[in-house]
């Protein structure tokens, strides 16, 4: 059995005295291991660095196989991400949330955002930004969507500043007065009315405060795992970012 297809680098592993493990997430065949031999080469280890972009040729005898990889570099990220904070703790993050996925299951929307955000870990409101509507999406195709165009109580899609943590669907300010203690801010960059060309980290905080929340609900808590520490110091980095532009 033999594909070939786009693919971003998630991460290796070490494998025997010259091979990795090569994670990837493509854009047709979804998240990826294979075995890419001579991976620890000189030659090979610059090209599947986390981030970069390759053409993949996945090989193995049965589907369900670990399968062989080659690869050939498309668009190489690694370097101008590790050189700063805000790169090396967003690849390695939303790695980790790609990881969320099943294996071998495609998320062609899911690849095309990781495509785009892999190229916006330079300034920490846009980089914030993207990772709270990846997380977003990623629950989205876990089954787990929020529905953030339209008051759930009165059907109004204008004024929605609240979200339910019971439904996950949005409240607009009038029918959520009464329960605002109970319910979760929805920022304004999530319902179209940033308050500027900029998001603040105020703002920020709070998306990430609504992902995390159903993300602990609907997927870590079910799985018994701990949200991964490097979300904490991704948005912390990002803070810090936006705290050096003021």
């Amino acid at each position: 059995m033999e594909w070939t297809d786009e693919a971003i680098v998630l991460g290796t592993k070490k494998h025997g005295e010259t091979s990795v493990l090569l994670e990837v997430m493509t854009r047709n065949h979804g998240r990826v291991m294979g075995l890419v031999k001579g991976g620890r080469s000189r030659r090979q280890q610059p090209v599947l660095q986390p981030g970069n972009s390759l053409s993949v040729v996945w090989r193995a005898r049965l589907e369900n196989h670990l399968g062989q990889i080659t690869t050939e570099l498309l668009t190489s990220r690694a370097a101008r991400l590790m050189a700063l904070p805000l790169g090396t703790y967003g690849i390695q993050f939303i790695a980790e949330l790609t990881r969320l996925l099943p294996e071998r299951v495609a998320h062609p929307y899911l690849f095309q955002a990781l495509n785009v955000i892999v190229d916006e870990f330079e300034e920490g409101d846009v980089a914030g930004e993207l990772m709270v509507r990846y997380e977003l999406a990623l629950l989205t195709e876990l089954g787990f969507g929020l529905d953030l165009e339209r008051c759930a109580a009165t059907g109004r899609t204008d004024d929605l500043v609240y979200v339910s943590p019971k439904s996950g669907r949005a409240v607009c300010a009038e029918a959520g007065k009464p329960y605002h203690d109970r319910m979760l801010p929805l920022p304004a960059f999530l319902r179209g009315e940033a308050s500027s060309n900029r998001v603040s980290y105020g703002e920020l905080s709070q998306g990430f405060a609504l992902t995390s929340f159903f993300l602990e609900r609907h997927v870590y808590r079910p799985l018994e795992l701990q949200a991964p520490e490097l979300r904490k110091n991704f948005i912390e980095v990002v803070r810090k970012d936006l705290s050096l532009e003021d």
